[in-house]
């Protein structure tokens, strides 16, 4: 099973390390990022396998949810199925 999770907020040091770092201690796997920053706003988008995460998906995303809160970001995890339907045209 895989994931998407997009993170939007001001560019800060460490963002991209802090954010593999819970993927990494939940054994989810980065398949595929992509980020930029526009003027101070940064812009991230990864594509995980969750398979072997030893946490549940609700409580992997809460742990996303409150990193982004001590660092000033939106972190959204989302099941890359859910993803894919609202993205369809």
């Amino acid at each position: 099973m895989r994931t998407v999770i997009s993170v939007i907020g001001k560019d800060t040091v460490g963002i991209i390390s802090k954010i593999s770092a819970v993927c990494a201690e939940s054994r989810v796997n980065i398949i595929d990022i992509t980020q930029s920053v526009l003027q101070d706003m940064f812009v991230m988008v990864m594509l995980t396998d969750i398979s072997d995460m030893q946490y549940s998906f609700n409580e992997f995303s809460e742990k996303m949810t409150v990193l982004g809160k001590e660092m000033g970001l939106d972190i959204r995890v989302m099941h890359e199925d859910i993803f894919n339907s609202m993205h369809r045209i």
